[in-house]
């Protein structure tokens, strides 16, 4: 379990590499860990971004707007925990977003987003036990609706795109919740549903790739690293460094 306090601490502190096992050829576990039954898990909390789909769709929308390669920067350095503010960068990055049409939403959704490899086999495991399923983004509603249908996950929070005539604003709509779901909302997101459907956290698996999950891993019983950033990776219990998700399941009991 990751210490709560690693958001600002993590990029100084990795712990040694020989720390882990290697499981599989593409999975790593931390050094003692104890393998679950898949039934322990009562709670599932996923990234979306990178994580259960192939894209950072931020980065894809300003791709109509001719700044892909400035916001993929800025995502990148974001993700491996260069940019410490994630609050401040998204905000950047979304700015550069202005002037974009609605309609380019759309078309990254049918032509550019894919589920990643095993995702779907590993969520129909988690639901096949009764497990509790959780998107929580620091992408956008227009995503996560489509995605959290698609793989019938029950709960889902992003952040949702202002849009005016038909063009984004380059701003953000509040929500209930407040205006950005970065690292700390996702663990204090985790952490309510807990509450809300009587879990334990402990009983809880966070899966993640980039720097801001690194909070709800650490609120979490167990937490995954999918194909994740370093920083990421050497912080988690379990690190599927490469393969489909479902790989994963081979160190579960079943």
């Amino acid at each position: 379990m990751i210490p709560p306090d690693c958001e600002s601490t993590m990029s100084q502190h990795a712990p040694d590499p020989s720390a882990y096992d290697d499981f599989t050829p593409g999975l790593r576990v931390r050094r003692g860990l104890a393998r679950w039954p898949l039934s322990r898990v009562r709670l599932a909390a996923f990234d979306m971004d990178s994580t259960l789909i192939n894209i950072e769709c931020i980065d894809e929308i300003a791709d109509a707007a001719g700044r892909k390669a400035e916001v993929a920067a800025i995502t990148e350095a974001s993700m491996r925990g260069e940019i410490t503010d994630f609050r401040e960068s998204l905000r950047r990055r979304v700015a550069l977003l202005r002037g974009v049409p609605e309609s380019a939403l759309a078309d990254v959704l049918a032509q550019r987003l894919q589920i990643n490899p095993g995702v779907e086999m590993f969520l129909a495991a988690l639901h096949a036990h009764g497990v509790a399923t959780l998107l929580v983004s620091g992408g956008f509603t227009f995503f996560s609706r489509a995605v959290r249908e698609r793989l019938g996950m029950g709960y889902a929070r992003a952040n949702q795109l202002e849009v005016s005539d038909g063009v984004l604003t380059g701003g953000l709509v509040p929500q209930a919740w407040g205006d950005i779901c970065d690292g700390a909302e996702k663990r204090r997101t985790l952490l309510e549903l807990c509450s809300l459907l009587d879990i334990d956290p402990a009983d809880t698996l966070a899966v993640g790739d980039g720097a801001n999950d690194l909070p709800m891993m650490g609120a979490a019983g167990l937490s995954l690293a999918f194909h994740a950033k370093p920083l990421v990776a050497a912080q988690a219990d379990l690190s599927l460094v490469v393969g489909p998700m479902d790989d994963v399941l081979d160190w579960f009991q079943l």
